[in-house]
């Protein structure tokens, strides 16, 4: 059993999956190769002068991946939440469990939906609706969070990425009993 994860891997879903695995957590990452920062171009992500969508998603699934998180190229096609965590069906057949998973479907609502998720009217433009979550990004269900553009944050990469962040940390925090930080130094 994963003890988080989380389905899709643009900014927010990469930035979760980082954090989750570089703190030891075992991390699953669902990607469908679908989403729409790939066809982005970026001149206003904080530490980066330009960046094309595919380089900055493979970026992220890169860094997520060299701390641990496993990689899986497939469709999460339903979610069923039970007393011992989430389990995931995908398009493949394959069934993954996780203590915790966090939807990081970008504009997707359809699979928070099927999985009695509460959904709202979302405030971006062109975003109808959005998952409900409260801060810490849970939502109604035990056990699903959710992340991004899916969250009813802005669409911005860099905001979304930084949501993802928050969220992982947010759950870590819960895994780890106490609340978790991490900030490496650099090496003299």
């Amino acid at each position: 059993m994963y003890e988080i994860a989380i389905i899709g891997a643009g900014p927010a879903g990469a930035s979760a999956a980082l954090f989750a695995a570089k703190a030891g957590k075992k991390t699953l990452l669902i990607d469908n190769d679908k989403g729409m920062t790939r066809r982005g171009w970026y001149e206003n992500f904080y530490g980066i002068a330009e960046i094309g969508g595919p380089d900055l998603v493979e970026t992220g699934h890169k860094q997520a991946v060299k701390f641990g998180a496993e990689l899986v190229n497939d469709q999460a096609v339903n979610l069923t939440a039970g007393s011992e965590g989430v389990v995931i069906e995908s398009e493949s057949g394959a069934t993954y469990e996780a203590k915790h998973v966090i939807l990081a479907t970008g504009v997707l609502t359809d699979l928070a939906a099927k999985a009695g998720v509460e959904t709202k009217d979302g405030t971006e433009p062109r975003i109808k609706t959005v998952v409900a979550v409260n801060a810490e990004g849970k939502t109604n269900i035990e056990g699903i969070w959710a992340a991004g553009t899916v969250a009813g944050v802005s669409v911005h990469a860099i905001i979304t990425a930084g949501d993802g962040a928050k969220v992982a940390i947010n759950i870590i925090s819960e895994l780890n009993g106490t609340r978790y930080v991490d900030h490496d130094l650099l090496k003299a």
